[in-house]
């Protein structure tokens, strides 16, 4: 007897590659990639810290959505981890421009604007891989706060929605004893319905044979 519940013990895994977040984890590591390569002294503790951090957010994104399946706990654990990487990227970013008196785009800059909307808009690594080789340190930096920015606001978002399915859902074992409990109350219904049946064909059958009896006349 199949049961009904059974698909309500692993969760359906969400497809990584079509959160936005993800996306532009993706472009910002490559940006962030050029940037250190580019910018940064070779054998810098800086450089590596970096690209580990841009590393670390997009793959812990991945390694979140594939453990989701079974546990929501352990994907917002994942997500928090590729949280903590993504604000030690911008902290680099910002030290970066800081330390070398360039200016971090705010409100005001002239080139604030396009920049914050180009980066909410865009999310494919390829809307940005033709900007990456022409844009100097400072453009680069600027972008790569800007998408450390929308990644976090983006996961944020994300920690919620997978808040309120632990809540409604429960984990594993919640979906485990809920899909067990279905199983058995299913069973009881089936042969409840089975003894149902039998009794009826038996009257009937009752029925015939008496229908079948001589009659005295």
């Amino acid at each position: 007897m199949e049961n009904p519940q059974n698909e309500q013990v692993l969760r359906r895994q969400s497809n990584w590659e079509t959160l936005y977040f993800y996306q532009k984890s993706k472009a910002l590591y490559q940006l962030t990639y050029a940037f250190a390569k580019r910018y940064l002294y070779k054998g810098d503790r800086t450089t590596d810290q970096m690209v580990q951090a841009a590393r670390s957010g997009k793959q812990n994104i991945v390694e979140g959505s594939a453990d989701g399946v079974t546990s929501t706990e352990m994907e917002l654990r994942l997500i928090n981890v590729a949280r903590a990487s993504i604000k030690e990227l911008r902290e680099d970013y910002e030290d970066y421009l800081i330390s070398r008196g360039l200016a971090i785009w705010t409100k005001g800059h002239p080139r604030y604007k396009r920049m914050l909307d180009f980066c909410r808009t865009h999310n494919q690594l390829q809307d940005y891989q033709p900007l990456i080789p022409r844009m100097n340190d400072e453009e680069l930096a600027n972008v790569g706060l800007t998408l450390c920015h929308y990644i976090d606001k983006m996961m944020v978002s994300y920690e919620r929605y997978l808040e309120r399915t632990f809540i409604t859902e429960g984990g594993i074992k919640e979906r485990m004893t809920a899909a067990r409990l279905g199983y058995r109350t299913n069973q009881r219904e089936e042969l409840k319905r089975l003894h149902q049946e039998l009794a009826e064909t038996q009257a009937q059958l009752a029925a015939a044979l008496e229908a079948l009896k001589p009659r005295d006349h």
